[in-house]
């Protein structure tokens, strides 16, 4: 049944071009719930219409190949579409207040999508659908595999808000007296008319439960407003 199915995908026919497209629809929709449920930029229309257009494309590129003469490239097409989703990517990246960066996974889902749409504009719908599980497994479990080795990491970064200028020296005292390792600490005014400075810190600890102890310490000290792990 599959195997059958995956032949007429490969033919050129009108059925085969319904295949085609309605594979496109189910993987961009599919990879687009995974961002929407998370809140992203680009949600499940975005990633369905970059799967769609994809796919058309390089049907477009073989249906001129097989209609029209000349040595037309097949594949040049295709290459306008992988460079070009790249600018459609950049547009869901953005830089946040705490100089956190937002959107990487989801402008590279984007472009992965295009790929995949490529793929099955082309015909090989198999190897889309293997790499679609391959995309999702990403997407699902190495999150929580990213997030776990995040949270045991030996350097991490601490966003650190203070009430006034003068908290920000008594604050370096007691990092210094902690006897912890600062590789950077990035001083800026907040945006907000009144509010005092805020920090980030790149900080390495030997194991974990120094990591706790050391954001506890911080997170108690009187010359800090508002403490966060980035």
């Amino acid at each position: 049944m599959i195997g059958e199915f995956l032949s007429i995908a490969e033919g050129w026919t009108t059925g085969a071009m319904i295949i085609r497209m309605v594979c496109a629809l189910l993987v961009g929709t599919i990879i687009g719930i995974d961002r929407a449920i998370k809140r992203r930029g680009a949600g499940i229309k975005t990633h369905t219409l970059v799967c769609l257009g994809a796919a058309l494309v390089m049907m477009t590129g073989q249906y001129i190949k097989m209609n029209f003469e000349g040595n037309m490239d097949i594949a040049r097409m295709g290459a306008q579409v992988i460079s070009g989703v790249g600018f459609l990517g950049v547009g869901t990246i953005i830089v946040t207040g705490k100089n956190q960066i937002r959107g990487l996974t989801t402008a590279a889902g984007l472009w992965a999508c295009a790929c995949l749409g490529l793929a099955i504009g082309i015909g090989f719908v198999k190897g889309a659908l293997i790499t679609l599980i391959l995309v999702m497994f990403t997407m699902k479990v190495l999150t929580k595999l990213d997030s776990k080795l995040h949270m045991y990491a030996k350097v991490f970064d601490l966003y650190v808000e203070f009430p006034s200028n003068q908290s920000v020296s008594q604050f370096m005292e007691r990092i210094h007296a902690m006897q912890v390792k600062v590789y950077n600490m990035e001083i800026s005014k907040s945006k907000i008319k009144g509010e005092g400075p805020n920090a980030i810190l790149c900080i390495e600890v030997e194991n974990l439960s120094q990591r706790r102890n050391v954001v506890s310490t911080i997170r108690g000290m009187q010359c800090v407003k508002y403490v966060e792990i980035l």
